[in-house]
């Protein structure tokens, strides 16, 4: 089934489905977002297990760096 299959079938649902649709890939969205929440979590948890993080609160420090990561 292609993604244009599934467009035409979406259309020919009721405005009840198609809310229940609707509910259902904003709960998708939702959850995947999440998880890369998470995953990013567990990154820079290992990063910072590693010492690869440094931490600042000189606003110059951190420019730099940001500047030297581009």
């Amino acid at each position: 089934m292609t993604f244009s299959d599934i467009v035409e079938a979406v259309k020919k649902l009721s405005n009840e489905e198609k809310n229940e649709i609707k509910s259902l890939i904003e709960h998708y969205l939702i959850e995947d977002k999440r998880e890369e929440i998470y995953h990013n979590y567990l990154i820079s948890k290992k990063n910072h297990k590693e010492g690869k993080l440094n931490f600042s609160s000189d606003i110059d420090e951190l420019m730099e760096s940001l500047e030297n990561k581009c």
